[in-house]
């Protein structure tokens, strides 16, 4: 029963620091949807920047990245948006790996305590002989306690592990669209900022 209090105080803080740190609003913050649907010229690049660096998260990590490197190429900037997206994708999913274990492990640490439990039923019975059948039943009965504590762990442990696991990746998807949406502009500003006598000399 100890093993299995340690798995129930380990799942109950995940779910409600994910529950907490997992919220929309808190990912994808607003000011910051707002600032790039506004961005219309290089010249409002700086005002991006200067809201991204106030709402720190993994939303204003990958659109820092993107402007830092305003001035590349378009592949560049998208493939360090998706070195950037791989680590806030790790931020995201903390924790639910180890949410998932304890959903695995729980019930049959809960098997376990029934069948060590058991084995101790069937020694005394061999010892003491069957007795009465009251207390034997209730043998059995503290026996069996264990795999239903260790299956009211793992059930909601798993419904959690999933809740947030398909929360984590509807909102990596939100990242990489408004990535995708910012990277488009950025690539339309740097084309338009190459005048035709560069590219005539470029050919050359």
């Amino acid at each position: 029963m100890y093993p299995l209090a340690a798995c129930s105080i380990v799942a109950v803080a995940i779910i409600i620091e994910r529950g907490l740190n997992l919220r929309r609003s808190k990912i994808i913050r607003p000011e910051i949807i707002q600032v790039i649907e506004n961005i219309k010229a290089p010249d409002d690049l700086g005002l991006a920047y200067s809201i991204c660096e106030k709402n720190p998260g993994p939303f204003s990590a990958v659109v820092l990245t993107a402007l830092s490197m305003k001035n590349l190429p378009k592949e560049e900037i998208k493939e360090a948006i998706t070195d950037t997206g791989r680590q806030q994708t790790r931020r995201l999913e903390r924790g639910l790996v180890v949410l998932d274990t304890v959903a695995g492990i729980s019930p049959l640490l809960g098997i376990l305590g029934t069948v060590l439990g058991m084995i101790q039923i069937f020694r005394d019975i061999t010892q003491f002989g069957i007795g009465q059948a009251s207390a034997l039943a209730g043998g059995i009965q503290m026996a069996l306690i264990t795999t239903a504590t260790g299956l009211c762990i793992g059930i909601p442990a798993l419904v959690g592990y999933n809740y947030y696991t398909n929360k984590a990746d509807g909102l990596v998807l939100e990242l990489e669209y408004w990535a995708t949406y910012l990277l488009n502009k950025l690539s339309s500003f740097y084309k338009s900022a190459v005048s035709p006598d560069v590219l005539k000399e470029a050919s050359d």
